[in-house]
């Protein structure tokens, strides 16, 4: 490997993207891009972009102080990543756990981190989804719980599967969804309400149908629209989730986030996920294929044309500081957005308890992504001064903007994935960090998803 005219940064670990296995790596800088660089003895070098412009990557990382599981359901063997369960030396707590409820689909996405609707799995049963809750309690749950697929609203008997974990004592409940049924089927959501939902997390890839046409495969604007209408009519919560992709949605962040706020506070938020790599890609994606944090972070800046700012946003406090990004803002009845976070470079170098972190995210998510409609029938009156508009719609109008860097085959850092404390439940009922649980190799083939 050739480092003329780059300085490196970090020595790590990743695994071949033509066989998975794994094989050492290195973080290295060209100005203010950073990228992960690997050699297999196979199958030769790869490299990959993984950090493009500002807020400058030295501002933004941020170490951890571990946070082994507290009750591991795997041992060390392989070593990361093929000992997930988790194992003890995994370095975080779980935060977000997913229960795949479904592999069935009403899309066939070409994005789908699920293969939904390829090699379809019976749907597991109310006792099988009852041994998972329990197996999240022996690990020291319960922990925030994301029901998943595939589209988990094809199951009829979704509000049931919630209303079961409330039973056993979890308290927040995300529905990952597409979000048609919901559009079609107001029956329906106030069902999940009732049962005890908290959020749903829509998948929104933009404010133009050519943008699904392109992602999804339909023209769902009108659809998405209406689902976010009866969830807000039945008091659930919605976070937007873009899948970012450039070329197709990156120049319509701005959009996204003016057309949420038309709908806060029933629409709690915007969460952008730049687009990953699953499946098969013979060739590797490249770098034009891709869209990093603070490109992301940047777009919003400009598209938004001042509205946010760059500096308002911030590392995450509970995983990898490569993982994520949020800002957290009130909006104001003129439209305007007061941050609350502001990022601050220097504290950057004090290691955090990771344990700490991954506890204050969950509280947040579950405080900030659920709706506050007994709080948004409050009024301000007009008469108030700026600082006192501020203070009331601060208990009402909250807003975060977050995203999320999701790890495949070219780009994955082990250091990171060890951080992760977004977990997938497995059919054999262990904890899998998303990163790996979804990871394939060039070829399609997974480490752990069957």
């Amino acid at each position: 490997m050739n480092f003329d005219s780059t300085q490196i940064l970090a020595e790590t670990e990743s695994v071949c993207p033509e066989c998975l296995a794994r094989i050492p790596a290195f973080r290295i800088a060209r100005g203010d891009d950073v990228f992960l660089t690997k050699t297999c003895p196979t199958h030769g070098d790869f490299e990959t972009i993984v950090w493009r412009g500002q807020p400058a990557f030295a501002s933004w990382v941020k170490p951890k102080i571990p946070a082994h599981p507290k009750n591991p359901f795997t041992p060390i063997a392989r070593g990361c990543p093929f000992d997930c369960g988790l194992c003890p030396d995994h370095r975080n707590q779980s935060c977000c756990v997913l229960l795949e409820v479904t592999q069935r689909c009403d899309l066939k996405c070409p994005v789908c981190f699920a293969d939904a609707n390829n090699h379809i799995a019976p749907d597991p049963g109310l006792a099988t989804i009852e041994h998972w809750y329990r197996r999240l309690l022996d690990a020291r749950g319960p922990f925030n719980v994301q029901l998943s697929g595939g589209e988990p609203c094809l199951r009829d008997d979704l509000p049931e599967i919630i209303s079961l974990g409330r039973s056993l004592g979890f308290t927040f409940f995300q529905i990952n969804t597409n979000g048609l049924r919901l559009a079609r089927d107001p029956g329906f959501v106030a069902r999940l309400k009732d049962a005890g939902a908290s959020t749903i997390f829509l998948q929104f890839d933009g404010t133009r149908d050519e943008i699904f046409s392109a992602l999804r495969g339909h023209a769902l604007l009108e659809q998405k629209r209406a689902a976010i209408e009866r969830c807000i009519e039945n008091d659930l919560g919605v976070v937007l989730v873009p899948t970012v992709v450039p070329g197709i949605n990156a120049d319509n962040l701005g959009d996204i986030l003016r057309f949420a706020l038309q709908y806060a506070p029933g629409v709690r938020g915007v969460h952008f996920q730049p687009i990953s790599y699953f499946g098969r890609y013979p060739q590797p994606p490249s770098d034009a294929s891709r869209i990093t944090i603070p490109e992301i972070i940047s777009a919003l800046a400009e598209q938004s044309h001042g509205a946010v700012k760059r500096e308002q946003f911030v590392p995450p406090g509970g995983e990898n500081a490569l993982c994520s990004f949020h800002g957290n803002f009130v909006a104001m009845p003129d439209g305007a957005l007061k941050p609350l976070t502001t990022h601050n470079p220097a504290s950057c170098c004090s290691p955090t308890p990771a344990d700490l972190g991954a506890a204050k995210s969950c509280e947040f998510v579950a405080r900030q992504w659920a709706s506050r409609k007994n709080l948004i029938a409050l009024d301000v009156s007009p008469s108030l001064g700026e600082w006192d508009t501020f203070i009331a719609r601060a208990k009402t109008h909250t807003f975060c903007i977050s995203g999320m860097a999701f790890q495949d085959a070219w780009n994955l850092d082990l250091e990171r994935l060890r951080d992760c404390y977004i977990h997938n439940v497995s059919g054999d009922a262990k904890l899998v960090p998303f990163c790996a649980y979804n990871l394939t190799d060039s070829n399609g083939r997974a480490l752990y998803r069957r």
